[in-house]
């Protein structure tokens, strides 16, 4: 693993929020002040195939990029905010209802984050 790839890794997994590739970019840039935003895509690219980070895709907001570690997220219709929540390992249940073997799954809550609701009373 490059240099570059070892520090976004801990960039990622020490956030304590879900980082886009952007704000990780800046982030490196604070170790690495000449390096380019090319280079944060390949290496995130490589981490993902590598299953040492996941993606995490909401329609309409950048990709995030965040820990392994298994955990599930609450996801804002109306500002995208992401939260994680631990539901526990969901998959022996799953694997009962459809009836095979889940190899992974990524589970994504949608709701309206309290600072939404308040907004719409």
């Amino acid at each position: 693993m490059t240099k570059y790839g070892k520090q976004i890794l801990e960039i990622v997994s020490s956030s304590p929020s879900h980082m886009t590739a952007e704000e990780i970019f800046w982030a490196l840039r604070q170790t690495y002040p000449t390096v380019v935003l090319a280079t944060v895509y390949n290496n995130l690219n490589r981490l993902l195939q590598e299953d040492l980070i996941r993606k995490i895709s909401v329609e309409g907001m950048p990709d995030r990029y965040d820990r392994i570690q298994r955990h599930d997220h609450l996801v804002c219709r109306a500002c995208g905010k992401l939260m994680d929540i631990d539901l526990g390992d969901l998959t022996e249940q799953f694997e009962k209802k459809a009836g095979i073997p889940i190899l992974s799954y990524d589970l994504k809550l949608n709701v309206l984050c309290e600072a939404c609701r308040n907004k719409r009373k």
